[in-house]
């Protein structure tokens, strides 16, 4: 028992070790070395619904997440914390002593999987070379198709071009409109935009005999409510005030500076008189999220005690 037992020790310590060589050769670029959050996924995705799959033998290489314990070890199940060698070598010695624990607990989303319960029988298993392990499953329902090497950043870089490829498909944008192009920064703005063509459609059809078809409508928003937003975007060089952001980007701020604007003068107050507004409150000045939050609430209702 006692050569187990230093057995196991020896085997976190070379586990610490390799965790923090591993650390070393990624810190120019650290967060591709951090184990995916569950939570930071889920909000991502925002998968529609789960489902019980029952008992499954994973490839531990598919297991990139964890529910609770992503701090905890890094993105190949290594342990970063010195507290963890209780836990980790009593599970490493039971494996030494061929001891039968009970399957792990895990989450399956787009391909891959997330520790629910068991991050240190992962952990274990994978510094010892284990290609499978017995795993209770639940799925999460998703169409987007996640890589074992992703990082948050690509994981919404994919779910970004999957969102444009399905609008795109959906509405033939890119046919319709020519040389049009849209591009986002945060996903869920493509539905948005589609609500704003169904919107358009609507108003188009209240001066219509007939039913106007939704391609017309498209044609419609983009040469006489987006492509003129977008003109004065340019014209202003918002995009230079807010450089991580792109001209779609401002284009859905635009319109609900616009629609907040109504709100106070009249449903009548112009578009463009919005977008010119906007680049004129802030177009000479840098601003910081956090002060834009606090211009337009201003700009809007005017100084109070709710303001932010």
């Amino acid at each position: 028992m006692e050569a187990i037992k230093r057995q196991a020790a020896e085997d976190f310590s070379r586990a610490r070790t390799r965790e923090v060589l591993t650390r070393i050769m990624h810190f120019m670029n650290p967060g591709r070395d951090n184990l995916l959050s569950l939570e930071d996924v889920r909000n991502i995705l925002k998968p529609q619904g789960e489902s019980y799959k029952g008992m499954r033998v994973v490839p531990i290489k598919l297991i990139v997440g964890s529910e609770g314990r992503y701090r905890d070890f890094n993105k190949y199940f290594l342990p970063r914390r010195d507290y963890l060698r209780l836990r980790w070598e009593k599970v490493d010695q039971a494996r030494l002593s061929d001891i039968t624990l009970p399957p792990i607990q895990l989450y399956e989303i787009g391909g891959v999987y997330f520790v629910r319960d068991g991050n240190h029988r992962v952990s274990v298993a994978k510094t010892q070379g284990t290609e499978q392990i017995d795993a209770e499953v639940t799925s999460l329902s998703t169409e987007v198709r996640i890589s074992p090497q992703m990082t948050i950043g690509e994981l919404k870089a994919a779910l970004l071009a999957y969102e444009k490829r399905v609008f795109y498909e959906k509405t033939n944008f890119k046919e319709l409109t020519g040389q049009g192009d849209l591009d986002f920064t945060n996903p869920g703005r493509y539905d948005l935009i589609y609500q704003h063509i169904l919107d358009h459609k609507y108003y188009l059809n209240l001066s219509q005999a007939g039913e106007l078809p939704f391609s017309q409508a498209l044609v419609s928003w983009y040469s006489g409510v987006y492509q003129p937003i977008v003109n004065i975007i340019n014209e202003e060089n918002l995009t230079g005030l807010f450089p991580q952001r792109t001209p779609s980007d401002l284009y859905v701020w635009i319109v609900k500076y616009w629609d907040l604007l109504k709100k106070k003068y009249g449903l009548h107050y112009a578009l463009s008189d919005a977008v010119r507004d906007f680049s004129s409150r802030y177009g000479g000045v840098r601003v910081t999220p956090l002060r834009l939050i606090k211009s337009l609430w201003t700009a809007i209702f005017g100084k109070g005690r709710n303001s932010p």
